[in-house]
């Protein structure tokens, strides 16, 4: 029978394996939170789920984007409440985190795990809790619905998911308000590019002469697509994938250019940092580290992201909506 550990050694022998590639790498990461859920559902050991029930991972496994090192961004939502229900899942939830942290996943520091309330509710405590957040003008409200419309059905009725995911494209098709919060909450972005075009790296600190890849590169394009993303009611949720939606649409077409190539381009730089010691140090490159060419290269990624975020920006504050 598997145990934490044993899935924690098999994890840690063969992680190296897939430091090369980004889909097999998250195919891995699906395998073993897998085998984690299997042991999780055993150790509450009163056989199958009471109802139907939807585990979902969201972050940067929703996107499919994990690195090597990863932390724990999921939920539970399940068709029917009750006080049995209610409890089961909780429980179920709370063994999940417990087991992801023992197999090397770090819990998540804003609490987006199925052992948090928050994130372990009914498909009609999902409704209500959706509608709170559209209706909520907190920066956090807003941030939390950009965090649930990445996630992906990793184990159950995918359906489930995908009718949350529905309500909020709607809900702001019918409130357009709302679509403005979604852009106000991203429109500020690091940016590490100076005057000159030199790379303003990290000054101070741990990460003294590094760039912060996941503020100043990942996010400009992640969520700039997210919002386009709510905005047209596209499911997918890879970054990857959205854009390859969107490009479809002749409105963004040319907005579009070269970021598929990009962003496919930073991913490769994020598997690069294999030798780290903990989650946060996935997200710093070490410039004095990389060969001339590489810095052009980061360089036009980070200003593609940075010039594609501006325009989404900019589009999305002209209040222009384009049907799919």
């Amino acid at each position: 029978m598997e145990t934490y550990k044993s899935i924690r050694e098999w994890k840690e022998l063969n992680m190296t394996n897939f430091q090369d590639d980004i889909v097999s790498l998250n195919d891995f990461h699906d395998q073993v939170m897998l085998k984690v859920l299997k042991v999780a559902s055993k150790k509450m050991g009163t056989g199958p789920a009471p109802c139907e029930f939807s585990w979902f991972i969201t972050g940067s496994g929703g996107r499919l984007e994990q690195g090597l090192i990863s932390d724990q961004d999921h939920g539970i939502a399940y068709e029917i409440a009750n006080a049995e229900n209610d409890m089961y899942f909780q429980m179920l939830g709370t063994e999940i985190s417990k087991g992801l942290y023992e197999v090397g996943y770090p819990y998540c520091e804003g609490k987006v795990m199925s052992s948090n309330p928050e994130w372990c509710k009914s498909y009609d405590g999902w409704k209500i809790q959706l509608h709170d957040w559209a209706t909520d003008e907190s920066w956090e409200s807003i941030r939390f619905l950009h965090i649930f419309y990445d996630a992906r059905v990793f184990h159950g009725n995918w359906q489930i998911i995908h009718q949350l995911k529905s309500f909020i494209h709607a809900y702001q098709l019918q409130h357009p308000i709302l679509l403005s919060r979604f852009t106000t909450n991203i429109e500020h972005i690091k940016n590490v590019i100076g005057p000159v075009g030199q790379l303003l790296v990290e000054r101070h600190g741990l990460y003294q002469g590094c760039v912060n890849l996941k503020y100043a590169g990942f996010l400009p394009y992640v969520n700039a697509i997210r919002l386009l993303s709510i905005r047209e009611g596209i499911m997918e949720t890879s970054t990857l994938a959205r854009m390859n939606k969107l490009i479809q649409m002749k409105e963004y077409a040319g907005l579009l250019k070269n970021s598929e190539r990009n962003f496919s381009d930073l991913l490769s730089y994020r598997l690069s940092l294999s030798q780290v010691e903990s989650y946060s140090d996935t997200h710093y490159l070490q410039v004095e580290k990389r060969t001339k060419v590489e810095l052009k290269d980061i360089k036009r990624i980070l200003k593609g992201g940075s010039k594609l975020h501006r325009e989404i920006i900019a589009l999305m504050k002209k209040g222009v909506h384009h049907g799919i």
